[in-house]
């Protein structure tokens, strides 16, 4: 399998607080990769560095062959607006726009003409089968429905990346379900590689390999630590 994304030693602090201590992972192009552990163990600030979101303290996020930890914060958005697609537990979705506007913002920031970016938008609804929800505002929708329309946001762009951050966190078993389905659906239909951190081991059954997180570093007793050489180094 062809790596695509990895983080090699990653150390992160908040202040005095260590959240990473020196992890080391690989992503295989296509993969859908678990990263799970306890609270607090590290898992979110790690989706955000390897998404370009946070910078780590120490060491090296590639993409593509290319290191990215030492590009601007401009050049790292460009990339999120494109390649990578970020998902939120909370979708984090605009409240005073409808949910197409919503899907559509991605592309509106990167260029694409007003009737174009709504085409796109409502396609995407469409695939989800929310088509209705088209000019209702997140207020006006169930969770399920706002994680859906925060997921079509996500994919609008076709990216490579998929990030998403406890997707069902916030959703009852039966809507988390529904929204892991699709994403799991789709992103098999795109190609897209997914990273998803969860505390939920039902979740992580969905991905192909699972990575797992305690105190700031990779756990040796979890699953699939072999694959695509992944190693912890203690920092």
């Amino acid at each position: 399998m062809t790596q695509l994304l990895y983080g090699r030693g990653i150390v992160k602090s908040y202040g005095k607080t260590p959240a990473l201590r020196g992890v080391t992972v690989q992503v295989g192009e296509g993969e859908i990769v678990a990263v799970t552990g306890p609270s607090g163990c590290g898992k979110s600030t790690l989706l955000l560095c390897l998404a370009g979101i946070l910078r780590p303290d120490a060491g090296e996020i590639g993409y593509r062959d290319r290191r990215i930890d030492g590009w601007s914060e401009a050049a790292r958005a460009r990339l999120r607006r494109g390649e990578f697609g970020v998902l939120f537990q909370f979708g984090q979705l605009v409240a005073e726009m409808p949910a197409a506007e919503n899907i559509a913002l991605p592309l509106l920031l990167a260029g694409a003409r007003r009737r174009e970016a709504r085409t796109a938008a409502i396609a995407w609804l469409e695939r989800l089968g929310i088509a209705h929800l088209a000019d209702s505002r997140p207020g006006e929708m169930s969770g399920g429905e706002q994680q859906r329309t925060a997921l079509a946001r996500a994919l609008v762009t076709e990216p490579r990346i998929l990030f998403a951050d406890e997707p069902t966190g916030a959703l009852d078993s039966l809507a988390g379900e529904q929204v892991l389905d699709q994403l799991v659906r789709l992103a098999r239909e795109q190609r897209t590689t997914v990273v998803l951190v969860t505390h939920d081991a039902r979740v992580a059954g969905y991905a192909d390999r699972e990575i797992m997180l305690r105190d700031g570093a990779l756990d040796p007793s979890g699953l699939g630590l072999s694959g695509l050489g992944l190693s912890g180094v203690a920092g």
